[in-house]
């Protein structure tokens, strides 16, 4: 006997909704076909505190069509001066999901993003403390190394010893594109 399983409106754990007239276009699509998702922070201005967040979110459920149902799980966009109150704040808001580390100049909106992680150890003390998740964007952006490399230099001085420093810290890593990556996850 074949038994099926049918998922009818899924998660999305990575989406852009953007801003603006690009929020109000995307919006509808992503509500028709998953109930809730992961929402990314690489807005212009990023959202980096907890208020900014909020006011997305408003913007969002604004941008719904009334007939139409969907949860934002928001993130917070990491960067050298989060501080841990800000996490705290964040994690204790309920609306925030999870904190996403973009190196600097690596994506879309990421000039603002993390230029050392030794700046950010007391907002991923507090994460790891707390249990809220890191979400990787995980690329270095240096012009000597090849971009096919860029995710495996990112693995050897990044993740390897941001695990070692933080081992309870809950990380995704978000979008993976190598062999390398998939065997360090599954490692």
């Amino acid at each position: 006997m074949t038994k099926t399983l049918t998922i009818t409106r899924p998660d999305d754990w990575h989406l852009h909704l953007r801003d603006g007239a690009a929020l109000k276009a995307v919006l509808p699509d992503t509500a028709r076909q998953f109930a809730r998702a992961i929402v990314m922070p690489n807005l212009r201005p990023p959202v980096i505190t907890t208020e900014l967040a909020i006011a997305y979110r408003a913007r969002i459920l604004e941008a719904l069509p009334t007939d139409m149902q969907f949860e934002s799980l928001m993130t917070l966009y990491l960067t050298d001066n989060t501080s841990a109150e800000e996490i705290a704040k964040a994690k204790a808001s309920g609306l925030i999901h999870g904190v996403k580390l973009y190196p600097a100049g690596a994506t879309t909106n990421s000039d603002s993003g993390v230029t050392s992680l030794d700046k950010c150890t007391p907002a991923l003390e507090a994460m790891e403390k707390l249990g809220m998740p890191l979400l990787v964007h995980a690329e270095v952006t240096d012009s000597d190394v090849d971009v096919f490399d860029r995710e495996r230099v990112f693995i050897e001085r990044n993740m390897i010893p941001l695990l070692r420093k933080f081992p309870a810290l809950k990380i995704v890593f978000e979008h993976i594109t190598t062999k390398d990556a998939a065997d360090f996850v599954t490692e």
